[in-house]
C-alpha cells in the first residue's frame, strides 16, 4: 500500500472543472478553523425525493426505522427484482454518507445518486441509513443508529423485495466509513453474547474511511487543502462529534493498532484509497492493524483520487470503484 511519500503530494489532482467547482464551494461554505457556515452550506445541499416509480431501473422508498429517534432509511431496489416467482434474494448493501458526521443526509442529491448506481450495477438492495448528526447527536449516537438499522432489518420483512440478509454488506465512506467499521465491531460483539440473527455481515466496505488522531501524520501535513477537506475541517468534525472534552485519540476516531478491537469476528473488508487523501496514512494504519488480527482485506487505490471522489459520476475512477464493489460483493456473498 503507497504510502505518502510518493511524489502525489508534490502534484495537483488533474479535476474537470465541473468537479473543481463544487469542491472550492464545499470549502467555501467552511470558516478559516474549520467551521462550518451553515446557510451556505445548505444552500448548496440539494435534496431528493424517493421516487417510487422506476427511473433507471432502480425505484426507491423511504422506510421509518425508530421514529423515537427520527431515524429512517433510503431503500433503493431493482425494479427488475422480485418480478420473477423464483427470483434469487438480492444481497443487501447497508449505505453510511460521509459528512464528518455532521454534514450531509441519505437525501442529498450526490448520495441518492450513487446508491442508486450501487444498487444498479451491483443488483442489491440499497438500505441508505439517514443516521443522527452531531453536534445534536454526538458519539455514539450515529453507531447506535447503525445497529439499530441492522435490527429493523433483521426483524422486519418491510423490504419491497426478497432479500438475503445472510449477504449483507456494510457500506461508507469518510465518516461513513468510520461507522461501518464501529456498526460492525459491534454486531460482531453482540452476535457472541445474543440470540442468532438472520442478518449476517458477510463484508465491509470502507471509502477513504475517516480516522484520526492527535499527532499529525505525513499525508495530513503534505496535503492539506489540497481539495475541499483540509485538516482544520476534520478537527473541526471530531470536536462536533466526540464527547465533550474527548480528543483525536479517542476509541471512536483513532481506529488503528490496539484500537482495533474484537477483531476475530470482523469480516472480510475492502479499504478505498486516494492518492490525495490527507486521510490516506490513517487508512493504511487501519488496513495494518486488520491485518494484524489476521482479517482479510483489499485495498484498492486511486493514485490521483481526492477526498470523496466516488461523488462525481464524471471522473472514471468513481465508475471503476463500483466495479471493484461489484466484484468484492460477489466475492464474499453467501
Amino acid at each position: 500500500m503507497a504510502g505518502s511519500d510518493d511524489d502525489s503530494a508534490r502534484r495537483t489532482p488533474s479535476l474537470p472543472w465541473t468537479v473543481r467547482v463544487q469542491l472550492a464551494a464545499l470549502a467555501l461554505a467552511h470558516r478559516s478553523d474549520g467551521s462550518i457556515r451553515r446557510l451556505l452550506f445548505s444552500l448548496g445541499d440539494l435534496k431528493v425525493g424517493a421516487t417510487p416509480r422506476a427511473s433507471s431501473g432502480v425505484r426507491s422508498s423511504d422506510v421509518t426505522v425508530d421514529a423515537s429517534r427520527g431515524l429512517w432509511a433510503r431503500v433503493f431496489s431493482p425494479s427488475s427484482a422480485g418480478s420473477a416467482a423464483d427470483a434469487a434474494p438480492a444481497p443487501v448493501v447497508v449505505y453510511f454518507h460521509g459528512g464528518g458526521f455532521v454534514l450531509f443526509s441519505a437525501a442529498s442529491r450526490p448520495y441518492d445518486a450513487f446508491c442508486r448506481s450501487l444498487c444498479r450495477d451491483l443488483g442489491a438492495v440499497v438500505v441508505s441509513v439517514n443516521y443522527r448528526l452531531a453536534p445534536e447527536h454526538r458519539f455514539p449516537a450515529a453507531y447506535d443508529d447503525g445497529v439499530a438499522a441492522l435490527r429493523y432489518l433483521d426483524a422486519a420483512n418491510a423490504l419491497p423485495v426478497p432479500v438475503d440478509l445472510s449477504s449483507c454488506f456494510l457500506a461508507g465512506d469518510s465518516a461513513g466509513g468510520n461507522i461501518a467499521h464501529h456498526v460492525a465491531q459491534r454486531w460482531a460483539s453482540a452476535a457472541a453474547t445474543s440470540p442468532p440473527a438472520r442478518l449476517r455481515i458477510a463484508g465491509a466496505v470502507l471509502i477513504q474511511p475517516f480516522f484520526g488522531g492527535e499527532e499529525r501524520t505525513a499525508a495530513e501535513v503534505e496535503l492539506d487543502r489540497v481539495s475541499a477537506l483540509s485538516v482544520a475541517a476534520t478537527d473541526h468534525y471530531w470536536r462536533e462529534f466526540l464527547p465533550e472534552g474527548a480528543t483525536r485519540d479517542h476509541e471512536a476516531a483513532r481506529v488503528c493498532g490496539e484500537g482495533v478491537q474484537r477483531a476475530e469476528a470482523f469480516p472480510p473488508a475492502m479499504v478505498v484509497v486516494g492518492g490525495f487523501d490527507l486521510l490516506k496514512d490513517w487508512q493504511a494504519r487501519y488496513v495494518e492493524a486488520l491485518r494484524g488480527k489476521g482479517k482479510p482485506v483489499r485495498v484498492v487505490e486511486y493514485p490521483d483520487a481526492v477526498h470523496g471522489f466516488h461523488a462525481f459520476p464524471e471522473l472514471a475512477d468513481s465508475g471503476k470503484l463500483v466495479e471493484e464493489m461489484k466484484l468484492f460483493v460477489q466475492e464474499h456473498r453467501s
